[in-house]
């Protein structure tokens, strides 16, 4: 539904994010708190900025002058993996935090709606297979208004996705906040840790938030 919240405010350039940040690093030297991880997230996809890759890299040098212990984090929905500046750039964070609610295109299609005409689910597991395990998978669960990813055909196609990934943790959350449509459920934190005990069974590190 993002026609209805599409932002129409100018993306800030390059130079505005680097200042902004370093200003903001400056004034926790004086007056703390002391940051553990410098994340990307907030309204919007990230690595559609068309400097994605140069921020991240002005965020690296940032974070090496003022706070070398910080991780840097980018939250992700893995839709613009096909630009190699962006791939280069999440290979360059920290945490690279990729979403994959659905290994089923169906399911993945009607809960994440990519606007690409060229989405494909074996290309996406490809590219997220790409990262060598130098990310984290993330997947939030929900039943209701047409969609469940906790079948067992759900959970089994994603394990095989994750199987092929092996990424370095796998986040299993739910739905926390108001949602745009009616119907759909939360997932219970036990549902989530049964469901994480199977991904465990791979090899996998999990996370699961109730």
């Amino acid at each position: 539904f993002n026609a209805d919240f599409r932002p129409h405010q100018k993306l800030p350039t390059r130079e505005e994010v680097r200042e902004a940040l370093e200003a903001r690093l400056q004034d926790m030297k004086q007056n703390g708190p002391k940051p553990d991880v410098l994340t990307f997230a907030g309204n919007g996809e990230p690595t559609l900025h068309p400097d994605f890759k140069e921020i991240v890299l002005d965020t690296q040098k940032l974070r090496n002058q003022y706070y070398p212990d910080a991780k840097i984090s980018v939250l992700t929905n893995a839709w613009q993996l096909d630009k190699p500046a962006v791939l280069e750039g999440l290979l360059q964070v920290d945490n690279a935090i990729l979403k994959l609610d659905s290994a089923i295109p169906s399911t993945l299609l009607n809960m994440n709606r990519p606007v690409s005409p060229t989405f494909n689910m074996d290309t996406l597991i490809e590219q997220l297979a790409s990262f060598r395990g130098q990310c984290i998978v993330q997947t939030m669960f929900l039943r209701g208004a047409g969609v469940d990813n906790t079948t067992p055909a759900e959970i089994e196609a994603w394990l095989g996705a994750l199987k092929r990934i092996q990424p370095s943790l796998v986040q299993l959350y739910s739905i926390d906040r108001k949602v745009p449509i009616e119907g759909l459920a939360h997932v219970g934190e036990e549902e989530l840790k049964s469901i994480a005990a199977q991904v465990q069974k791979l090899g996998l590190k999990t996370l699961v938030t109730p």
